[in-house]
């Protein structure tokens, strides 16, 4: 049976990759929140939030904002509305007080009806009107430690990284895919650790980023990838990599751990995958383009057996010793990631959703080469 063959083949080499990024992942050193108490805060640092259609989040994401035990007068707030059919505006307006500066990107010129990249041009709209130093990228459905901000500054100050990746954690709810969603995120957020960490490949989150204002103007910002609808963090990332390739690090620190909302439902989950996976194409790091290409013909792979189990019965015997095999080579990363991130609970719908997971990503990365998505109601490609 040829398929279970490559199959085992393709599993014998990704044993070692899952080996390599266990290693690495315990080898990320915590980051002591002791120096972020210790250090003086000088640094004024630009939290910078896009913003579409976020009406039901946009309001604790500020007061988590406001909650920040980050000096005030160093602290620069700003929301970008991203032309908001909904009250997201009204709501941000409500805290003018508070020092949150709204910019709304309707009044911006270049974003015609042919334009696709407009979280990059919300972004690139606010860095040039910011006044800090470092800029803290996030998202408008995310909420924060109180020392999330003074533990990224003190890590600038401490590491002298001019490029920073911070952890991002989806909060599981009630439901069976909030749940998926968390465990498969945190092995996300594992892989990219320890690919950063070790310098394998670039990997980040655009959830919690923090970059340096004179690096992202030096390698002009999203220039020449601003065609592409995504690809805020990794496609800058890389930029950045090709000129200061000692200047990234990555952040371990509970404190700075950035918490954000699974995908409320099938179908924003599936087009927020495709909507990731439709960058594959534009990585210039060969690294990640190779890894991900092994994780995705596995995946495929197993996804043909389980197909070809409808027409071939005894398929289906292949792909549980296959999946069983792969469950195994995951399962002591996958423990360890869970643990950190406070989610060892879920361990036990692990290898439940392995067949969901095989399923995605091979319909995904399909989907991100070869078709379209919907996003924040706008319909890509």
């Amino acid at each position: 049976m040829i398929i279970f063959i490559i199959s085992l083949a393709l599993l014998g080499a990704y044993y070692f990759l899952i080996r390599y990024y266990h290693q690495a992942w315990k080898q990320v050193p915590h980051f002591d929140s002791n120096a972020a108490n210790d250090f003086a805060a000088a640094e004024k640092i630009s939290v910078i939030v896009p913003a579409r259609n976020e009406e039901a989040v946009i309001e604790q994401c500020i007061l988590s904002l406001l909650q920040q035990s980050y000096p005030k007068e160093l602290l620069e707030i700003i929301i970008v509305d991203d032309h908001s059919t909904d009250r997201t505006a009204g709501i941000v307006k409500q805290y003018s007080k508070e020092a949150i500066q709204l910019i709304s990107l309707h009044e911006q010129p270049g974003t015609d009806a042919g334009y696709i990249a407009f979280k990059k041009k919300a972004i690139e709209t606010a860095i040039r009107a910011a006044t800090g130093n470092l800029i803290v990228t996030t998202d408008a459905d995310c909420t924060f430690h109180k020392d999330w901000i003074k533990t990224i500054a003190a890590f600038h100050q401490y590491s002298k990284a001019v490029f920073i990746v911070a952890p991002v954690k989806v909060k599981p709810h009630n439901s069976l895919l909030s749940v998926f969603q968390s465990i498969d995120f945190a092995i996300l957020q594992g892989i990219t650790a320890a690919s950063v960490y070790k310098k394998f490949h670039s990997m980040c989150n655009g959830a919690n980023l923090a970059y340096e204002k004179t690096i992202f103007n030096e390698v002009r910002g999203f220039e020449n990838i601003d065609h592409i609808a995504s690809g805020d963090d990794m496609l800058l990332m890389q930029k950045i990599y090709s000129k200061y390739p000692g200047g990234i690090a990555y952040l371990k620190a509970r404190e700075a751990t950035v918490e954000t909302s699974p995908a409320p439902g099938w179908k924003a989950f599936f087009n927020q995958r495709i909507r990731w996976a439709s960058k594959t194409g534009q990585y210039k790091d060969k690294r990640i383009v190779f890894v991900l290409a092994l994780v995705y013909i596995i995946n495929l792979s197993l996804f043909i057996l389980l197909a070809g189990s409808i027409v071939q019965p005894g398929w289906l015997l292949f792909f549980a010793v296959t999946v069983c095999y792969k469950t195994l080579i995951e399962w002591n990363f996958v423990t360890g990631v869970l643990k950190y991130f406070n989610l060892r609970h879920l361990m036990r719908w692990f290898p439940l959703f392995q067949p969901l997971h095989i399923a995605y990503t091979a319909i995904a990365g399909f989907f991100g080469s070869f078709g379209s998505y919907k996003w924040k109601g706008r319909r890509v490609r």
